[in-house]
């Protein structure tokens, strides 16, 4: 690999395609990974900043990104495939994410993950900074929080003077140690990054771990606060997310009719 960074773009790189692309990926999972995007804009998790990967529907040692942009702009022409290694192999020239290390390290450490989200969502970001305080699951519709979600510390992997991006395959490696046991990871300084064992549920769980932080957050300032128990998460998670279809159909509509507004 050997990008060639831009200094007034800096999570912005040019990499040279490697490999072949393999069969294409299902039309319909290209799709859903685009709507995934717009969802994920729409309801706040991601602005400017921000991505959505899936695993390939026929490769499973590849990933569907899309390329270097707003997440809320992503077409299906925009959607790059790459190796587990983070090279694209259909770039064609387009610069790609400086950290989608973050997403084939993942899918590598997690044969089970089929989609991972990782944002910088505002409620979230304080609760990786305060020492003392985890994210931990306060209401059913976010049991897979848990009891304590981990904080990645960039420093133990890459010393105390990075930017605080995943922007190499040791640093992606390194946070990807951190899911063992978990589906939800927050990155000191940085944000977090959710996995899911599809795209309606990545994003499910994207969307309910900053209203999870939100609520948190607000119960704290009022006393002291009634987690979720282990077995309850559990339970939550078993019970409630296979109903992920209904907030699903929702954000799609409520995302589709925003783009026919802003036309």
């Amino acid at each position: 690999m050997c990008p060639n960074s831009d200094h007034s773009h800096p999570i912005a790189v040019t990499v040279d395609d490697h490999a072949a692309p393999g069969a294409a990926p299902d039309a319909t999972l290209i799709e859903e990974l685009v709507v995934a995007n717009q969802i994920l804009f729409d309801q706040g998790v991601v602005d400017a900043f921000g991505h959505i990967s899936v695993r390939h529907d026929k490769r499973p040692d590849r990933f569907l990104l899309a390329r270097n942009m707003a997440p809320g702009q992503v077409t299906a022409a925009d959607i790059v495939e790459f190796t587990l290694d983070g090279d694209p192999v259909n770039a064609n020239g387009r610069r790609v994410y400086l950290e989608r290390f973050i997403h084939g390290e993942i899918f590598r450490k997690r044969p089970d993950v089929m989609a991972v989200v990782h944002s910088h969502s505002h409620a979230i970001v304080p609760l990786t900074v305060v020492k003392g305080v985890r994210l931990q699951a306060i209401f059913h519709m976010a049991g897979f929080v848990g009891q304590g979600a981990p904080v990645f510390e960039i420093r133990d992997a890459g010393g105390d003077g990075t930017d605080l991006l995943i922007s190499s395959p040791m640093l992606g490696a390194a946070l990807a140690q951190h899911f063992d046991g978990h589906d939800i990871v927050l990155m000191r300084g940085h944000g977090s990054t959710v996995v899911g064992g599809s795209i309606r549920q990545a994003v499910y769980r994207a969307i309910y771990a900053e209203l999870n932080a939100r609520y948190q957050i607000e119960a704290m300032r009022m006393g002291e606060v009634t987690y979720l128990t282990e077995a309850e998460s559990r339970a939550c998670v078993a019970n409630v997310e296979p109903q992920v279809q209904r907030p699903w159909d929702l954000w799609v509509e409520q995302a589709r009719a925003k783009r026919r507004l802003d036309r």
